[in-house]
């Protein structure tokens, strides 16, 4: 059986790659103007039901980011493959999130 080892340099890329992601689409305001002013008449309450979903996603991206650093810094390269996981996941709450409070 052959053994496939993948460098840590491309999960690194890739948790940074959707923490940038992640960042736009909070603080950037991405994702209130992605869900909220898609329709010609948005909902009053729009922006406070979205502004509840990035509250669960930043709970999210701060165990991931916790994790990359940790990664980063020990040396652990499990760890990254984890931080990825766990990024997707709190992209992932924000993309559900959203749809659902449209």
């Amino acid at each position: 059986m052959t053994r496939t080892v993948v460098p840590p340099a491309i999960p690194a890329a890739a948790s940074l790659l959707l923490a940038t992601l992640w960042g736009f689409a909070v603080f950037g305001d991405w994702g209130r103007r992605a869900f909220c002013e898609t329709s010609l008449e948005p909902s009053p309450g729009c922006a406070d039901r979205i502004a509840s979903v990035i509250a669960v996603s930043v709970v999210v991206a701060v165990v991931a980011a916790c994790l990359t650093g940790m990664a980063w810094l020990a040396r652990r390269e499990s760890l990254y493959g984890v931080a990825v996981v766990v990024w997707a996941v709190a992209v992932g709450v924000l993309f559900v999130g959203g749809l659902a409070v449209q």
